[in-house]
């Protein structure tokens, strides 16, 4: 055992004996956050036009302030972008992490000095949980792979400016330097493929022990690497054993990455965003991952089928209840307040508080009222295709209100890399899986309001030249696992056709 490795155990103890004592008071915890939050941001444009100095209570505080998304809070966001100082905050963010809107264009999620180290914590906390329940700690001495955007920053009015995983890039600490890869001329290559191409060149005579990214730009890296050589990557790489992801469910990639690899190797799953680091996966043995109570970000839920109501009621940390999926709001030390980030989960444990994604508020299919989220049509492929060879690549899924003959339908675009011997029986085993997840959807289809879902083979990378068709192929894009309309779904049939 190396120096490293031994050390890396020693501070992993530290760190677990840290992170139980405030996992083990939830309530208690947020509560300090929430004072601290209002207390720091009382004398901010957005603290005093919100009477931050009369608020002593949560009950208070969702009185004075209404659950916002980024176009509803865009006006304040706008002024500190033009170099106003104060305006959620006090002074002026460290940063602004630059991610895809879809209404106002790019969008400007502000980095302060006192949020920035908890993303930095959280990335390294999760791997230290790893060693610490595993106590395998000899990869921190091999080299480690993050697939991630470009380090290269902007400037705007004093501020820098780029993608999240390019700003965290700089905050990798000194002791891993050595281990880390790509090289800096190679990370700053804007185009993806190209990129790519130049990391496998760099890495495939490595000892790769440690891999991270999103699973569906892994995926083209393992692809390059596999056409490379000949080989699995787990061949290629033989002491490779830690995959860390974020981003999406890996569970519809799984297998392909199985195959790839050659075997199993352990994973991480972490869940940033721009908006804060919210949760890691801190057991190998239990579902979900551990909600960060602690890092300067206060929670508030609100359940997913009552987000479109008059007033739905917004519920703290020790109101939630296990299995239901809640909107995530978010209050945080970068200044975004009552901030609505977009993205469903459900709580797998509240002891600790552990969570999964479940999806987007905002990709679901209900065209016919049926409430299908992303957690339910991501588990039915998965029953779909237990106990056969049926591969998939990607997939998304949209409603097909007008066809041209027959009852409306809900249209799976799936990617195949081994195709099912029988593909109507395989729809009907993903329709089955769904009838039994979603009793709205079978509703419909008792009531003969909608037939069997319709798969719709996509080609080779299809996918990926359709991220490539709209400005998003790779980085930290990714692709909707549902859509309530069309836009998608006909963007690739024009494609193809």
């Amino acid at each position: 055992m190396s120096i490293k490795s031994f050390a890396a155990k020693i501070f992993a103890g530290i760190i677990h004996n840290k992170t139980q004592k405030w996992a083990g008071s939830p309530v208690e915890t947020q509560q300090k956050v929430f004072s601290e939050l209002i207390a720091k941001a009382s004398n901010t444009a957005f603290g005093k036009d919100h009477d931050f100095g009369s608020i002593t209570s949560f009950a208070d505080f969702a009185a004075k302030v209404p659950v916002r998304d980024y176009e509803a809070l865009k006006n304040y966001v706008d002024r500190v972008v033009k170099g106003e100082e104060g305006v959620l905050w006090p002074g002026k963010p460290l940063y602004f992490a630059k991610t895809s809107g879809t209404t106002s264009g790019a969008k400007y999620i502000p980095l302060t000095k006192e949020s920035m180290p908890f993303h930095i914590q959280a990335a390294r906390n999760a791997i230290l949980a790893y060693i610490h329940e595993t106590g395998k700690a000899d990869f921190v001495d091999g080299k480690m792979i993050f697939l991630q955007g470009s380090p290269e920053l902007d400037e705007k009015h004093g501020i820098k400016l780029g993608r999240l995983s390019g700003i965290v890039a700089h905050y990798v600490p000194a002791y891993l330097q050595k281990n880390r890869m790509p090289s800096w001329e190679t990370n700053i290559i804007d185009d993806w493929e190209t990129k790519v191409d130049a990391i496998v060149e760099e890495t495939y005579n490595e000892d790769m022990q440690v891999i991270s990214g999103i699973p569906s730009w892994v995926q083209m890296y393992f692809e390059k690497l596999q056409q490379k050589e000949g080989r699995k990557v787990g061949d290629i790489f033989k002491n490779f054993n830690l995959f860390i992801y974020g981003g999406v469910n890996y569970e519809p990639y799984r297998a392909k990455f199985d195959g790839l690899i050659g075997r199993k190797v352990d994973s991480i799953e972490l869940f940033p965003a721009s908006e804060g680091f919210f949760a890691y996966q801190d057991s190998q043995k239990e579902k979900g991952m551990l909600l960060l109570l602690n890092a300067g970000i206060f929670y508030e839920f609100i359940k997913a089928d009552e987000f479109f109501t008059e007033n739905p009621k917004r519920h703290t940390i020790g109101e939630v209840e296990l299995g239901l999926n809640y909107v995530l709001i978010i209050s945080t030390n970068a200044g975004l307040w009552a901030y609505n980030i977009g993205d469903t989960v459900a709580f797998t444990s509240l002891s600790p508080y552990r969570v999964v994604v479940t999806g987007r508020i905002k990709h679901y299919i209900s065209a016919f009222g049926e409430h299908v989220i992303g957690k339910e049509v991501e588990s039915a492929l998965k029953e779909a295709m237990e106990g056969t060879d049926v591969s998939v690549n990607e997939f998304t899924v949209a409603p097909q209100i007008t066809p041209g003959e027959g009852l409306p339908y809900h249209e799976w675009f799936i990617e195949f890399e081994q195709e099912p011997a029988d593909k109507d029986a395989f729809a009907l085993k993903i329709d089955t899986a769904m009838r039994k997840q979603n009793v709205y959807y079978d509703d419909l289809i008792v009531g003969k309001v909608l037939r069997t879902l319709i798969i719709t083979p996509v080609g080779k990378d299809g996918f990926k030249e359709y991220m490539k068709s709209i400005g998003k192929l790779g980085g930290q894009n990714k692709l909707p696992r549902l859509s309530n309309d069309r836009k998608i779904a006909d963007a690739l049939l024009n494609l193809f056709s």
